[in-house]
C-alpha cells in the first residue's frame, strides 16, 4: 500500500455503485452481494445504512493488511470525517456500532494496550471449568422450560437467553438488568431505535458499575474495577459495553448458526443418530462461512492512501468483511474442521482477546441441546428460515424446531436452583419490532426460576 497526490477518484472507474449492506436483500443472500464487490477488487464502497458510505474490504490478504497496519490505519471513530462535518447524523442506526467509545475496540497504541490489558487479565480469572459449569446448568434450565412442548425457537427460547443468563452470573449481574441489557444490545445490533438503545445500554451498566463500586463481589465487572489500569467509570461502562456487546449478541449468533448447520447439512446431520456429535467441526464450519459478526472491525486510514488501485481517502470507515475474507476464491482452503484461520475473530492487535471462551459456551451450548433432545429437527425448511437485516452481524430472525415431548420432574422446595435468587422482576419495557422474537422471554424465565 502506497501514499499518493493526488489521490484517484472514489469509487474508482469501473467500480459497481455502492452495494447497500442493509435490508432484507442483503440479508438473504449476503454472498451474492459479496461475489458483485470483488469484481471492483479487494476493497469497494457500500452503503452502511442510508446515507452512511464506506469501503468494504472483501480480500482476504487486504483484510490481514488492514487489521495488522497500525502504522496506516486507526480504529479512532473521532477520525470519521463524515460523522464530524454531519453528513452522517447523529441518529443513523449504524452510529452506536461505529461511534467512539473509551474502550479497547475504538484506541490505538498505549490507550488500546492499557485498557485490553484490563480485559484479558480479568477474563483470564475466569476458570473453563466454572465457565463450563455456568454454561451446563444455564442449557439444562432451559431446556427443562422447552422440553415438555416438543416444539420451540431455538433462537429466542435458547441461544438468545443462554448468553445472557451466564453473562450475569460472570459480571455480578443482577437479573433485573438482564431485560434491559438484551433490548440495549439487540437494539444497536439490529439498527432499531439504535440511538434510545444505546442510551438504555449506557444506563443499566452505568447502575452497575455503581453497584459494584458499592459492592464489589468475585466477578469480572469488580475485577475490572480493581485492575492496576484504573479504568474510570466511563472507561468501565464502556468496556462493559463492548464486552456485553460481543458476549451476547454474537454468542447467540454462533450457537444458532450452528445448531442450523447441524440440523440442516447432511455432512454434519448425518452423524447425530450416531451417538457422534460433531459440534466442533460445526463450529469450524460456521465461524469460516457464517461468522456470527459478518463485517465489522471498522478502520480509518491515517492519510489518503492507494491499494490496488483503489483510493482509500483519510477518515473514510474502512469496514473488513470478516466474512467474505474467509470465502474470498483465492484462498485455498481444503479441509474447515480444525483450520484456524479464518478471520472470524479478527486478527492483529484487535483480534477477540475472548476466543477460547466464546467457543466453549457455544460448544456447551449446543452439545447440551442435542444431547438432551437427540431426535430434534427443523420446524420448516431450512431455505425458509429468514435472516435479521443489518450491515454487521449474521444472525437468524428465528429457529424454530420440533423434538418429541419430554416431561421434567419439576423443582420442589429444598431443591438447587441452577442460578442465585435475586429481587424480583420488572415487567418489561416494549421492544421495538426489527425481525426478532421479541417477547420479554428473560423476564418471565427468571420469574418462572422463583416461582411467581
Amino acid at each position: 500500500m502506497t501514499s499518493a497526490s493526488p489521490v484517484p477518484s472514489f469509487p474508482p472507474p469501473g467500480c459497481p455503485a455502492h452495494e447497500s449492506l442493509y435490508g432484507p436483500e442483503f440479508a438473504a443472500d449476503p454472498a451474492a452481494v459479496y461475489r458483485r464487490l470483488r469484481e471492483a477488487g479487494p476493497i469497494a464502497p457500500v452503503e452502511l445504512a442510508p446515507g452512511v458510505r464506506a469501503s468494504l474490504v472483501v480480500g482476504y490478504d487486504a483484510a490481514l493488511h488492514v487489521l495488522r497496519s497500525t502504522e496506516t490505519f486507526s480504529k479512532d471513530p473521532r477520525r470519521w470525517n463524515d460523522l464530524a462535518d454531519g453528513t452522517v447524523p447523529l441518529d443513523s442506526p449504524v452510529v452506536p456500532m461505529m461511534m467512539y467509545r473509551p474502550n479497547a475496540l475504538w484506541t490505538d497504541g498505549a490507550e488500546h494496550r492499557r485498557l485490553r490489558g484490563a480485559i484479558t487479565d480479568s477474563l483470564a480469572r475466569v476458570a473453563p471449568a466454572t465457565l463450563r459449569g455456568h454454561v451446563e446448568a444455564s442449557a439444562d434450565t432451559l431446556i427443562d422450560r422447552i422440553a415438555p412442548a416438543g416444539r420451540a425457537d431455538l433462537l429466542g427460547e435458547y441461544a438468545q437467553v443462554l448468553p445472557l443468563l451466564v453473562f450475569n452470573r460472570l459480571f455480578g449481574c443482577p437479573d433485573e438488568y438482564g431485560e434491559r441489557l438484551v433490548q440495549g444490545t439487540s437494539g444497536i445490533f439490529d439498527g432499531v431505535d439504535a440511538e434510545k438503545a444505546n442510551e438504555l445500554l449506557a444506563t443499566t451498566l452505568l447502575d452497575l458499575v455503581v453497584l459494584k463500586r458499592r459492592q464489589p463481589g468475585p466477578d469480572v465487572t469488580s475485577w475490572l474495577m480493581d485492575h492496576p489500569a484504573g479504568l474510570t467509570d466511563e472507561e468501565m461502562v464502556h468496556t462493559l459495553v463492548l464486552l456485553m456487546g460481543a458476549g451476547t449478541e454474537p454468542q447467540q449468533n454462533l450457537i444458532a448458526n450452528s445448531l442450523r448447520l447441524l440440523l440442516s447439512d447432511d455432512r454434519f446431520a448425518g452423524s447425530l443418530s450416531g451417538g457422534s456429535l460433531p459440534v466442533e467441526d460445526a463450529l469450524d464450519e460456521v465461524l469460516w462461512t457464517d461468522p456470527p459478526m459478518a463485517n465489522y472491525a471498522v478502520h480509518y486510514p491515517i492519510h489518503d492512501v492507494v491499494y490496488e488501485g483503489v483510493a482509500l481517502r483519510a477518515g473514510h470507515p474502512l469496514v473488513v468483511s470478516l466474512a467474505a475474507a474467509n470465502t474470498d476464491p483465492s484462498l485455498t482452503v481444503t479441509q474447515r474442521a480444525g483450520n484456524r484461520a479464518h478471520l472470524a475473530w479478527s486478527a492483529g492487535p484487535h483480534n477477540c482477546p475472548a476466543q477460547s471462551p466464546a467457543r466453549l459456551i457455544a460448544a456447551v451450548a449446543v452439545e447440551k441441546l442435542l444431547d438432551r433432545l437427540p431426535d430434534v429437527e427443523l420446524a420448516v425448511p431450512v431455505g425458509e428460515l429468514t435472516w435479521r437485516p443489518g450491515p454487521f452481524h449474521r444472525a437468524l430472525a428465528a429457529l424454530p424446531v420440533r423434538f418429541p415431548p419430554s416431561t421434567v420432574t419439576p423443582l420442589t422446595v429444598g431443591d438447587e436452583l441452577p442460578v442465585e435468587r435475586s429481587a424480583p422482576t420488572p415487567q418489561p419495557s416494549a421492544v421495538p419490532e426489527g425481525g426478532r422474537v421479541r417477547h420479554g422471554w428473560a423476564a418471565r424465565l427468571l420469574a418462572w426460576w422463583r416461582g411467581e
